[in-house]
């Protein structure tokens, strides 16, 4: 007879927005339901009261800040493992990771809770990010992350590629926006109606790819005159110089009326049904490409710089819509190829799904506690694991 449910903390800098939160949210979720005792410490966030409307705790420790003074919280954390009989602490990035890491290694090994990491991105190489494979299992996001640990890092531990997955569920094929939303739409933007939308989503950053993309929409005035750019995402103060320089580069393109910034949305999706085209252009490669794979899901075609996690979802669901990166040529002909003739769209892999995501998750923390003591018979219902990631020839 088990007296109490498995304990799972998260650890996280804050909760407002990104990957990292969303894939810290969805668990928490799942953990919940499946009547684990989930928690979660950062430094808060607009998606506390979500999470905890889903049945999990939030604990607001201030682990954002990147300061030395933060690692005074692992005394405090070392408690708070012991006090809560924490079973799994999930670390999902390199400052909490830090923090959670200093606290379990002065623990009892033969009844600390088990250690285990995310690996969300491509971390600069050093010290400071090994600090994500010094736990007992290693959670890739993508084979391509799996690769780069590979690559860049000694690591003992497993490591797991359990790509992020989204919900076929609000994610259906042939899914189009409501009546409802597009009619609040054409209010807000009535210059784009009978336009075709050409929608680069992501927050305004360097990385993103946004010089590429006013470049393409120059060269695809020239043979779709209707083509209209759509810039979905947010905009943070030190990025305010950098959008000056955007606006700047439209102007001298003479595209002002061409081009259009909407900010932040929680509508991502109804934007990208009504779009003619999806592009991911991001210089640097992404660690998975949730926006990519969400578009595609839908059956609205994406042409994308292939590398990174975006690469692996190109080849699975449309593999002719990758170009190579920085060959603007080449980007202007597949989307020009695109327009005029839709592609025909995989159907979403399994692989993909959320569904997917959250067993594999659960079957590692199974697979940690089926090998000690810590009460391995709470996660006898965890579904299939991730796949094993091995490393591909020389």
């Amino acid at each position: 007879m088990v007296s109490r449910s498995v304990t799972v903390l998260q650890l996280l800098p804050a909760l407002d927005s990104g990957g990292v939160e969303r894939g810290t949210i969805e668990v928490a979720r799942h953990l919940a339901g499946l009547g684990y005792r989930s928690m979660v410490i950062s430094a808060g966030g607009r998606l506390v009261d979500i999470l905890i409307a889903q049945g999990s705790e939030h604990y607001c420790w201030p682990i954002d800040a990147k300061s030395l003074r933060t690692l005074r919280l692992v005394p405090r954390l070392r408690r708070f493992l012991v006090e809560k009989e924490v079973d799994i602490v999930h670390l999902r990035s390199r400052l909490p990771a830090w923090v959670g890491y200093l606290a379990w290694r002065g623990m009892d090994p033969a009844t600390r809770p088990h250690l285990v990491s995310t690996f969300h991105g491509f971390y600069g190489v050093g010290r400071y990010s090994a600090i994500m494979t010094r736990v007992e299992h290693v959670i890739a996001v993508s084979d391509a992350i799996a690769e780069h640990v590979a690559r860049h890092y000694h690591c003992d531990a497993p490591v797991t590629t359990i790509p992020r997955g989204i919900d076929p569920v609000l994610h259906p094929p042939g899914y189009r926006a409501d009546d409802a939303w597009r009619r609040s739409w054409a209010e807000q933007y009535p210059q784009l109606q009978g336009k075709r939308l050409l929608t680069l989503p992501g927050r305004i950053s360097r990385l993103k790819g946004h010089h590429d993309f006013i470049d393409l929409v120059a060269r695809l005035k020239e043979s779709v005159p209707d083509i209209h750019g759509l810039i979905v995402g947010g905009q943070e103060e030190r990025h305010r110089a950098y959008l000056s320089e955007l606006h700047e580069a439209i102007v001298q393109r003479g595209l002002q009326g061409d081009l259009t910034f909407t900010g932040h949305r929680g509508d991502l999706r109804e934007i990208m049904s009504i779009s003619s085209l999806v592009v991911s252009l991001s210089r640097k490669p992404e660690s998975f490409g949730r926006t990519v794979l969400e578009a595609l899901a839908i059956g609205v075609p994406v042409v994308a710089y292939d590398h990174g996690g975006v690469g692996e979802i190109l080849a699975a669901m449309l593999p002719s819509a990758g170009v190579h990166v920085g060959d603007r040529a080449g980007l202007h002909d597949c989307c020009l190829r695109f327009l005029r003739q839709r592609p025909v769209i995989t159907e979403l892999p399994t692989r993909f799904t959320l569904e997917a995501m959250l067993s594999a998750t659960v079957s590692v923390y199974g697979e940690l506690l089926a090998g000690s003591r810590r009460r391995p018979s709470m996660l006898a219902n965890a579904a299939q694991p991730g796949r094993p990631h091995q490393r591909s020839p020389a």
